[in-house]
């Protein structure tokens, strides 16, 4: 995730709060310095992060506590509100008749950024299209239709025409019927002039309503030029951030965000059609503070239920957390999961579930990548009853055996025995949960999320 580094740095600093009923100026200066180091690791320019730090600085020690509020939470709720306000607000995407035009370097992901677009508006009710426009890079034509196939969205682009704003013209009559377009462009391996003059030529002949600059989420602090060359050549109105499953710092995009005074639209990970999200910055600093993201939650178990296939229709989720977690259950929730995205960002969307249980696991403790679920797939159906629903009874032998009858290695046996124990683990919190802890959390998934009364569930909440 974006500034992943902050989120763990800050609620190291801010535990280190917990029980003091008031906060000093050297308390205050220990967040503040660490706010600006992982700030400035993420490559957020300077000034930007001396700005935030000051603002919490003088907050947290002009602000008086509400009634009966610690000091952590009182400096939690404000790094809150200024974090939100830093990223702030979504793009205003409304759900209508549009034209978007993306632009951005090559490499950044505007064409897969273009169908996983498409897709989000189909998924919306709308009518989608995607026309490619890059005859710069060989193989764009083949990835863009192979990307819109998979989105099930309609698709233009002409490898035979050399002039990508004819494509452009050609492909909005082609897809009148469109109630959404997007105009994928060319991209570079540096900010061309003859970059900047075609996406000007392109932008007069479609005039969209919206023009988006894709940034990969390691850019750095390229992005301060890139993003001013971009919106003197076209204006930028927003942002979408690619990438987000890697390494990246992210910094550069926020950079970007205040250096075009624009927002951010999208956020992207994965390479499937279905691996973005819509940017919520209430949600998205939440998960970053530890503190859940039920709306985005909500909209991901809704996606994965409506794709749910028959072969699972008679399994209750629930029964997981009522009795004991088996195999059976994994290779169910694997499918779910599957659709829903890589588990570790569906744990962070669940309040107490990410943040500081997260840092404690492996990196790769809740990687089930598409490759190692079909692994572990395999290697249940060589599992005899008995195993599947007591994978405790799973010694060297039936390691061996198993082994053997699913063509697997026993490392792979015990690498799935260890996800299941990590995956079981994370259960049991749900389960220690009373009916009023899971009530609250129902109340505030209905109500989309955000700070909310989160705070009393026995430490699952922003103030708990």
């Amino acid at each position: 995730m974006v500034l992943d580094d902050l989120g763990s740095s800050l609620r190291g600093t801010l535990d280190k709060l917990r029980g003091k009923s008031r906060i000093s100026e050297e308390d205050v200066d220990e967040v503040v310095k660490e706010i600006q180091r992982s700030l400035l690791q993420a490559d957020v320019d300077t000034s930007l992060v001396m700005e935030l730090s000051d603002d919490i600085s003088s907050r947290a020690l002009d602000e008086e506590p509400p009634g009966g509020t610690t000091a952590r939470d009182h400096v939690l709720r404000i790094v809150y509100e200024e974090l939100v306000d830093l990223v702030g607000e979504s793009t205003e995407l409304p759900l209508e008749e549009q034209t978007i035009l993306l632009a951005g370097l090559q490499g950044s992901g505007k064409t897969t950024t273009a169908a996983k677009m498409a897709w989000w508006f189909s998924k919306k009710g709308l009518r989608p299209a995607v026309i490619q426009t890059d005859t710069f890079r060989p193989g764009a034509y083949d990835q863009a239709k192979q990307m819109a196939d998979s989105a099930e969205v309609s698709f233009y682009g002409d490898p035979d025409e050399s002039d990508p704003v004819a494509i452009a013209r050609d492909g909005l009559e082609a897809t009148s019927d469109a109630e959404v377009h997007i105009v994928d462009t060319a991209g570079r391996h540096a900010l061309e002039d003859d970059l900047i003059d075609e996406i000007e030529d392109i932008e007069d002949a479609v005039d969209p309503d919206r023009r988006l600059l894709v940034l990969d989420a390691a850019i750095g602090q390229g992005a301060k030029e890139q993003a001013q060359r971009f919106d003197d050549a076209i204006g930028i109105d927003g942002v979408v951030i690619t990438k987000l499953d890697g390494t990246a710092k992210g910094g550069g995009a926020l950079t970007a965000v205040n250096e075009t005074e624009s927002t951010i639209a999208f956020l992207g990970s994965g390479e499937t059609v279905k691996d973005i999200e819509r940017f919520e910055p209430s949600g998205f600093i939440s998960r970053l503070l530890g503190m859940g993201d039920l709306k985005q939650l909500t909209e991901r178990v809704e996606r994965a239920m409506e794709e749910t296939d028959e072969e699972e229709e008679d399994w209750d989720p629930e029964d997981m957390l009522q009795g004991e977690f088996t195999l059976k259950d994994m290779r169910h929730q694997m499918k779910a999961l599957d659709r829903m995205g890589p588990l570790g960002q569906v744990m962070d969307m669940i309040p107490g579930m990410g943040g500081n249980i997260m840092d404690q696991l492996p990196d790769d403790a809740m990687d089930v990548t598409q490759e190692r679920m079909r692994t572990f797939e395999t290697i249940m159906d060589s599992m005899t009853e008995g195993e599947l629903e007591n994978p405790r009874s799973i010694g060297q032998s039936r390691t061996e055996r198993i082994a053997r009858g699913s063509g697997t290695s026993e490392d792979d046996i015990r690498e799935l025995l260890q996800q299941y124990r990590t995956m079981s683990q994370a259960l049991k919190q749900f389960q220690g949960m009373g009916d009023s802890d899971m009530q609250r959390m129902m109340k505030q998934m209905e109500g989309g999320g955000g700070m909310g009364d989160m705070g009393d569930m026995g430490g699952a909440g922003p103030f708990g």
